[in-house]
C-alpha cells in the first residue's frame, strides 16, 4: 500500500509541474511551421495534434474579395508561380501548388479545421481586410459555435486595427511591433483596447515587459524557437511566445 501511495504522490507531482508550464502561452507561428509549409491545413493541423493553446495565421484579401491564408505579399517564395498574392482571384489562388503540395487556404478553411478547438490569431497582413475578416467571425460566432474569446486580432498596420476596431467592439486586438522599443505602442494600445503588444523577441528586456504589464497587456512576443531563448522568455516573464516548433515550450 505505502509504494501505490508513493506512485500516486509522485504522479500528483508530476502533473503538477507539467500544469505549471502552461503559464506560458504557447502560439504556433503559422500553425507549426518548422514541421508543415507554413499556414497550410496540414501546418495547422500539426500545431493542433501538438497542443498549441492558440494558432496564429496571416491573411489577406485578394481581387476577388475572398480572404486566403498566406504569409507573403508575393506567392514567388512558395508557389509554382509569381506575383503579387492581392492580384490574384480565386480560380488562381485555387491552383497554386505551395511547397509540399499543399494548397493556400481560405480563413474559412482553417476555422474548420480549428473547429473552436483553441484560439486562434489572425493577422492582417493586407489591405483593407477588416471588413471581410470580421464578417467571417461574426458568422463563425453566431452560426457556428464560436465564441468572441476565441479570436485575437493582430497587426503591423495600426489603421487596420483601428478600423477592425472601429466595426468591432468586441474582439480581442493585439499590436504588432517590429524593431522599436515595444513600450511605444502602449498609446495605440490603450486607443484600440488592446488586451495585448506582440514584440519581436530580441527588443523585450525584463523592464520593457513590466512596463507594458503595468499597463494591463499581455506580452506575446514572436518568434521564439531555440531553447536558450524560450527559457529566457520565461525568465524575463512574458505571457507567451510564438513558435514554429510548438513541441520545445509544451
Amino acid at each position: 500500500m505505502k509504494k501505490i501511495h508513493l506512485t500516486l504522490t509522485l504522479l500528483l507531482l508530476l502533473a503538477s509541474c507539467n500544469l505549471k508550464k502552461t503559464d506560458l502561452l504557447v502560439i504556433g507561428h503559422r500553425g507549426a511551421m518548422g514541421h508543415e509549409t507554413e499556414n497550410t491545413i496540414a501546418s495547422v493541423q500539426k500545431a493542433l495534434d501538438l497542443g498549441v493553446d492558440m494558432i496564429e495565421i496571416d491573411v489577406f484579401k485578394i481581387k476577388s474579395g475572398e480572404i486566403v491564408v498566406f504569409h507573403d505579399d508575393t506567392v514567388d517564395r512558395l508557389a509554382n508561380a509569381t506575383g503579387n498574392i492581392e492580384d490574384f482571384y480565386i480560380v488562381e489562388v485555387r491552383q497554386l501548388i505551395l511547397d509540399g503540395n499543399h494548397k493556400v487556404p481560405m480563413l474559412q478553411d482553417v476555422l474548420k479545421t480549428i473547429d473552436n478547438k483553441v484560439a486562434l490569431n489572425i493577422e492582417l497582413k493586407g489591405a483593407e481586410t477588416s471588413d471581410r475578416v470580421n464578417f467571417i467571425m461574426d458568422y463563425y460566432v453566431r452560426e457556428r459555435g464560436w465564441s468572441w474569446d476565441n479570436f485575437v486580432i493582430s497587426s503591423f498596420n495600426w489603421d487596420e486595427l483601428r478600423e477592425m476596431r472601429r466595426i468591432n467592439p468586441d474582439v480581442a486586438i493585439a499590436v504588432l511591433t517590429e524593431d522599436e522599443d515595444p513600450t511605444k505602442a502602449i498609446p495605440v494600445a490603450k486607443e484600440l483596447n488592446a488586451i495585448a503588444i506582440n514584440p519581436w523577441y530580441k527588443t523585450v528586456t525584463k523592464e520593457n515587459i513590466k512596463a507594458i504589464q503595468e499597463e494591463g497587456f499581455k506580452v506575446y512576443t514572436y518568434t521564439v524557437n531555440e531553447p536558450s531563448d524560450i527559457a529566457k522568455m520565461r525568465d524575463y516573464g512574458v505571457d507567451g511566445i510564438f513558435i514554429n516548433y510548438p513541441e520545445r515550450a509544451l
